[in-house]
């Protein structure tokens, strides 16, 4: 049953999340949440791994997230599911696409997707800020739609990483010889910098 959990969850996910990879992240967060696969931090790592390695953030998080839940057989169900859904409708779209490229209700159906877009991806944005940066988490309230902000450590702002995004700020738009360095350098040297503060913090 899992198998079909993981492929119908991110089934959904590939079919609505209308953006691209970052836009799936308010969707990875609801299965987290609903299925107890894993924890949102679990997530950010996820999201840190995604990055990094090569290939689309949306189908790389969908075979972590399988794997996590279910080993390989589980990364290769849920990337299936990703992927079904664009498959589908790009087959639809190359079989109409003559008749309906001038159509306007077709226009106005993207012009209307796009606030919905601009929104996934800005949410998934406001959390990973909020998860990286402070101790603010955005907890959903019992009963409620809407989630707020609650306090999950003692400090407000998680130092160590808002000195390593200004850092990393700093030298990727303000020195010109580290402007041409490839972003894998900068990925390498962050997960260096993480691995000393863990030893350090423990």
């Amino acid at each position: 049953m899992i198998y079909l959990q993981l492929f119908w969850e991110f089934f959904k996910t590939g079919l609505f999340a209308v953006g691209g990879g970052p836009a799936t992240l308010p969707f990875l967060q609801a299965i987290g949440e609903s299925t107890g696969w894993y924890t949102y931090t679990d997530l950010m790592n996820m999201l840190a791994v995604s990055e990094s390695t090569p290939g689309p953030i949306g189908i790389n998080m969908a075979t972590y997230v399988g794997f996590t839940a279910a080993g390989l057989p589980g990364a290769i169900v849920a990337t299936i599911g990703e992927v079904t859904p664009s498959i589908i409708v790009i087959l639809i779209v190359a079989a109409v696409l003559h008749s309906f490229r001038n159509n306007p209700y077709v226009d106005r159906a993207f012009y209307g997707l796009r606030p919905a877009s601009t929104g996934l991806i800005g949410a998934a944005c406001v959390s990973i800020f909020l998860e990286v940066l402070t101790s603010v988490r955005l907890a959903a309230q019992a009963g409620g739609l809407v989630k707020a902000p609650v306090m999950s450590g003692g400090s407000l702002f998680n130092v160590p990483g808002l000195l390593l995004a200004a850092l990393l700020l700093v030298l990727t738009n303000c020195v010109p010889k580290v402007k041409g360095f490839h972003p894998i350098v900068f990925i390498g040297l962050s997960a260096v910098v993480g691995v000393v503060f863990r030893f350090a913090g423990a």
